[in-house]
C-alpha cells in the first residue's frame, strides 16, 4: 500500500490528514497486543468528513496508522507537551495509558519506520505546500484531526467540540486564527476553544511560517460531533456529520477567501 495519498487541487488551502490511516504491516501487527490491534486512537473517518467540503482543496493523507509511526510527532522524538501525558513518535501506550505492544519496537525499528513512513508523508506534504505557494504566493495548511471527547489520561473533563491550535498564534496570520474562532463561536450548538489542551502538533508548528507565506492551523474535533458513539465500531453518523460539515465548509471557504489578502504580510 502507498503510505501517502495525494490529491492536488487549485485552492490555496491544503488539508493535512496524518491520523486517518489504518494500515499496519503484518510484521508490525504481529507485535501489537489485543488492545493495540483495536487501533482505537485513529482519527476515525476524518477524511470522509472533509471530503468535498472545499472545492479545489489539496489533501495529503497518511494511509498508515499512528501506531506504526505518528506522522504528527517530532521526528527527533521530542515531546510536544513537556510535562503532560502524551504519546510519542511510535506510541508505547494508547490514549488511556495502556500498553499496546506485546513486543515493543526497538530504536532501530523506530528509525526504520520514520524513514519508510513519516519521512515520506512529510516529503509529500512539503512538496504540496510548495506547489500551492508557487501558484498563489501563499499556502494555508489546515491540519485535520479528531479525538474522543473524554480521555482522563490526556485531559480533564470533556473536550470542547472545536479545538483550534496555532501554537499561541505563532503558526498563522492573526486573521486566520480570528476568522476560524469567529465561525466556531457562531456555531452555537457547538463549543470551542483556541490553544487549549491542543495547541497544534508537530505538523502545524513545523510548517507554520507566516513570514514566508506558509500558514498552518490545526483543528481537533471531538469525535462526538460526527460519530454515532466514541467506541468501536466507530460508526460514522451521517446526520451529525452533515450538520458539522456546514461549519467546516464555512471555515475552509473563509480561509481560501482570506488567502489573497494575506500575501506579502507577516
Amino acid at each position: 500500500m502507498n503510505p501517502v495519498e495525494i490529491h492536488q487541487g487549485d485552492s490555496p488551502v491544503v488539508l493535512g490528514l496524518p491520523h486517518t490511516g489504518t494500515f499496519v504491516p503484518d510484521d508490525i501487527l504481529a507485535d501489537l497486543n489485543a488492545r493495540g490491534r483495536g487501533l482505537d486512537d485513529t482519527d476515525w473517518h476524518v477524511h470522509t468528513l472533509y471530503d468535498g467540503v472545499l472545492a479545489g482543496a489539496s489533501s495529503v493523507r497518511a494511509t498508515f496508522h499512528r501506531y506504526v509511526v505518528d506522522a504528527n510527532r517530532d521526528p527527533s522524538g521530542v515531546s510536544l507537551y513537556p510535562g503532560q501525558n502524551t504519546t510519542g513518535l511510535v506510541p508505547l501506550t494508547d490514549f488511556d495509558g495502556h500498553d499496546i505492544w506485546t513486543i515493543p519496537p526497538t530504536q532501530a525499528a523506530i528509525e526504520a519506520r520514520r524513514k519508510s513512513y513519516h519521512a515520506l508523508y512529510h516529503a509529500a506534504l512539503q512538496a504540496e505546500l510548495e506547489r500551492v505557494h508557487d501558484i498563489h504566493g501563499i499556502a494555508i495548511l489546515y491540519d485535520c484531526h479528531s479525538i474522543r471527547s473524554g480521555i482522563p489520561f490526556l485531559f480533564d473533563g470533556v473536550l470542547p467540540d472545536f479545538n483550534i491550535g496555532t501554537n499561541m498564534g505563532a503558526t498563522c496570520a492573526p486573521e486566520i486564527e480570528a476568522a476560524t474562532q469567529d465561525i466556531c463561536a457562531k456555531a452555537t450548538e457547538y463549543t470551542s476553544t483556541t490553544n487549549g489542551r491542543f495547541k497544534g502538533g508537530w505538523t502545524t508548528r513545523h510548517y507554520g511560517r507566516p513570514a514566508e507565506g506558509f500558514h498552518a492551523i490545526q483543528m481537533e474535533l471531538a469525535q462526538s460531533t460526527y460519530l454515532n458513539a466514541e467506541v468501536a465500531p466507530w460508526d460514522y453518523d451521517t446526520g451529525k456529520s452533515e450538520r458539522l460539515r456546514v461549519h467546516l465548509k464555512t471555515i475552509l471557504t473563509k480561509l481560501a477567501t482570506l488567502a489573497p489578502t494575506l500575501k506579502g504580510t507577516s
